[in-house]
């Protein structure tokens, strides 16, 4: 294991999550200054600190490793990208924790004053799940917004994933590289859309960036302010849910608001070498790629089957709880609305669906598993996943009555081979599993200590919620509610499954296998 190599990347991403932290600085002091409130001196003070001690780890590292060997085998791969997202939590969470801890006004109640609380915020920054600690009594408008806009950049830069950021930035891990891209960029497909893999991450950087820039103007001409606006920007490229706002995007009454987000979460949702291939103008091979065709036809059989259970339902909105009477339009604004945020595993609200028919909520629980597409910022077990596991049990049905015919698995002309067909297999079953143990935790954990407002309903989408990156669950973690109420324990167990969900389960999974730390 080339220990001192993995540092010194370590240190480099120290310093960029500094410079992520100082432009926001720079971003939140420009939003204050403008803002009925001022500017929150322990906020500067909290984000500032943090820029320090993270350029000062990051410089050590760096400087100490600098004559490290250039090698990184997948070892050294997997070690530093489950690193990376532990790590980095821990210094985006500081801004949080010390500005809570300058702030005389802060009660000792505040989940700020709590690191694990922190911790959870930042790790569900990062990992784009959108479970937040905040809320309630503890309203998430009372933060000051350089808080708020690092909060949302954190789910902004975990968008593509820190890694993907760290090798299109610095250049220096080489052909290194490409085994960090195939360890976290999402989803089961890691063709290059490029030769090089920094020229990959770059173009993939700039579709991400176009796509923040045309949203940002977009909700600011709908009439958000501009910092709601950038918040909000950051947190549905990313497919990740925070909002600056108690009651989501629920705050909002505005239709034009509303149909914005639900067109940028679709685009979120989509894999992202798409993009690529409408830039070089390969609109054919767009139109028929599988699983872009199945990921819209879910999305499209899913508000149906929503907006009809709703037409004849109450609807309550997250905004002062107001509860609007049955008609077809609110059915089809706010069905439409629920399924798209919760299938590509964005998490925004507009209305309470913990109190919707089940038809709905059962629809929604499937859109939770499915997610969006591989190569996408969305969460899930992706929809290719799901659409190969189809057709391999189509497949041996069929060799059940026909055991002579021989016929592969294919997606669109192309064979699925065995060894995909395994791993799909394989990573369905660990998700389904880990979703299993992680409800049977929580629920046990809430109850060995003693907190038992906790149901097995709570339990389990707490868990599902978490490990598929979505945010809001149902229950006591619902479209109204938030993850504070939780123990230690719980959120320490939730925030592992955030991690083990954005990095598909494996790449944190080998690190406690005993034969991935001996020699070769």
């Amino acid at each position: 294991m080339n220990w001192r190599y993995v540092i010194s990347q370590l240190g480099l991403l120290f310093l960029l999550l500094s410079g992520a932290l100082l432009a926001t600085l720079i971003g939140g002091w420009l939003f204050e200054l403008n803002s009925a409130s001022g500017v929150d001196r322990n906020a500067m003070l909290a984000i500032g600190a943090t820029v320090c001690i993270g350029a000062a780890i990051g410089c050590i590292c760096w400087f100490w490793t600098r004559k490290a060997p250039k090698h990184i085998g997948r070892r050294e791969a997997l070690l530093l990208v489950a690193l990376s997202w532990f790590i980095g939590a821990v210094l985006s969470a500081l801004p949080y924790r010390l500005w809570a801890h300058w702030n005389g006004s802060i009660a000792d109640g505040h989940p700020f004053s709590r690191f694990i609380d922190c911790y959870f915020e930042a790790m569900s920054g990062l990992t784009t799940t959108g479970a937040t600690i905040l809320g309630g009594a503890y309203s998430i408008e009372a933060i000051p917004q350089s808080l708020l806009l690092w909060r949302s950049a954190t789910q902004w830069l975990g968008g593509l994933g820190i890694v993907v950021l760290f090798v299109a930035v610095l250049p220096t891990l080489g052909v290194g590289g490409k085994r960090l891209f195939r360890v976290e960029a999402p989803g089961p497909k890691h063709e290059g859309l490029q030769p090089h893999i920094r020229d990959t991450a770059r173009v993939l950087l700039t579709i991400y960036a176009i796509l923040t820039a045309v949203e940002v103007f977009a909700l600011k001409i709908a009439g958000m302010t501009w910092f709601d606006s950038v918040c909000h920007t950051f947190t549905t490229v990313a497919t990740a849910g925070f909002s600056p706002k108690d009651a989501s995007l629920g705050h909002y009454a505005s239709p034009a608001i509303h149909t914005i987000v639900i067109i940028f979460m679709i685009l979120a949702g989509v894999n992202f070498g798409l993009y690529y291939q409408l830039s070089r103008k390969r609109f054919r091979k767009v139109l028929q790629d599988t699983e872009l065709r199945v990921y819209l036809g879910l999305l499209l059989v899913g508000t149906a089957i929503v907006t009809l259970s709703l037409i004849n339902s109450p609807i309550t909105l997250t905004k002062d709880l107001t509860v609007l009477e049955p008609s077809v339009a609110g059915a089809i604004h706010h069905g439409v609305f629920a399924t798209v945020s919760i299938q590509t595993t964005t998490g925004f609200c507009t209305s309470d669906f913990n109190l919707w028919p089940f038809a709905a909520q059962a629809v929604l629980v499937m859109a939770m598993f499915i997610g969006g597409s591989a190569g996408s910022t969305a969460g899930g077990l992706k929809v290719i996943r799901i659409w190969i596991a189809l057709k391999i049990m189509l497949a041996e049905i069929e060799h059940v009555f026909r055991p002579q015919v021989v016929r592969p698995v294919r997606l669109g002309k192309s064979v699925v081979d065995d060894e995909l067909k395994l791993a799909t297999v394989a990573y369905i079953l660990g998700l389904v599993v880990l979703f299993i143990v992680g409800a049977v935790a929580v629920m046990l954990l809430e109850q060995w200590t003693g907190n038992n407002i906790c149901d097995f309903k709570t339990a389990a989408a707490s868990s599902i919620a978490c490990l598929f990156n979505i945010g809001p669950g149902l229950g006591l973690v619902g479209a109204t509610a938030n993850y504070e109420w939780m123990t230690t324990g719980s959120k320490l167990l939730l925030t592992l499954m955030m991690a083990l969900g954005r990095l598909e389960v494996f790449a944190i999974i080998v690190l406690v296998i005993p034969r991935f730390w001996r020699a070769d």
